[in-house]
C-alpha cells in the first residue's frame, strides 16, 4: 500500500468520522494526560471513553475490544477508589516497580487472556482479525490491571497495546480513534518516563 493510497484512506475516514466517536477520541486523550501526571481524573474521563467504545467496537465486530472497554470501565471504578484511599490526609498507593513475580505473574495473566480472546473469538463470532484483536485486548488486560495498582509497567503493556491498535483500528475504518492511538503510543512513552522517575524502588511496596 502506497503512501497517498493511505493518505486518501485517512481522509476519508476522518470524513466518515461521528460526533460520537470524536467525544470518545477525546475523553480518551484527556485520559491519558491525567494518567501521566498521576491525577485521579483519569477515571471519570476513562469511563466516558470506554463506555462509547463498548459501542462502537461492537458496531465493528471488535468483540473483544468490546470486552476489553467493558474491563476497563469495571477497572476503572476499582482503581478510583484504589487511588482515592488516603490513610492521615497521604496517599495509600505510590507508584512502585514491579518485582520479578509480578513480572511473572502479568505474563501468564496476559499469555492466558490472549488464548481465550483468540479461541473465543475464533470459534464463537465473525471476527475477521481474532489474532489481532485478541493480542491488542490481553495487553489492555494487563495494561489497565497494573494501573490500577499504580505499576510503573503498566506503560509498557499500554505501549504494546497501542502499537498493536493502531493498524486494527485503521482497517476496520476507524481512522481517527487508530489517529488517537498514535496520540496514546507518544503519551504512553512519556508516561513511563514520568513514572519511572517518580517510580519507588522495591517491587512488592503500593
Amino acid at each position: 500500500m502506497d503512501i497517498h493510497l493511505i493518505w486518501q484512506q485517512l481522509l476519508e475516514g476522518l470524513r466518515a468520522t461521528t460526533w460520537l466517536e470524536y467525544i470518545a477520541v477525546f475523553f480518551g486523550i484527556a485520559s491519558v494526560i491525567f494518567s501521566r501526571l498521576e491525577n485521579i481524573w483519569v477515571y471519570p474521563t476513562g469511563i466516558v471513553n470506554t463506555t462509547v467504545y463498548i459501542y462502537l467496537s461492537i458496531v465493528a465486530g471488535l468483540y473483544a475490544e468490546a470486552g476489553v472497554n467493558f474491563y476497563y470501565t469495571v477497572m476503572s471504578i476499582v482503581g478510583w477508589v484504589l487511588w482515592a484511599q488516603k490513610k492521615e490526609g497521604e496517599k495509600v498507593l505510590h507508584i512502585t516497580r514491579s518485582s520479578r513475580r509480578e513480572w511473572l505473574i502479568a505474563l501468564a495473566f496476559f499469555a492466558s487472556c490472549w488464548l481465550v480472546l483468540w479461541w473465543v473469538l475464533r470459534s464463537y463470532t465473525n471476527s475477521t482479525v481474532p489474532l489481532a484483536d485478541g493480542f491488542a485486548s490481553a495487553a489492555a488486560y494487563t495494561g489497565m490491571w497494573l494501573m490500577a495498582r499504580k505499576k510503573l509497567e503498566n506503560w509498557l503493556w499500554w505501549i504494546v497495546t497501542n502499537i498493536a491498535s493502531i493498524p486494527l483500528y485503521f482497517i476496520k475504518g476507524f481512522v481517527f480513534t487508530s489517529f488517537q492511538y498514535l496520540v496514546f503510543l507518544v503519551l504512553a512513552v512519556m508516561g513511563y518516563v514520568e513514572w519511572r522517575r517518580k517510580a519507588v524502588k522495591g517491587g512488592s511496596r503500593g
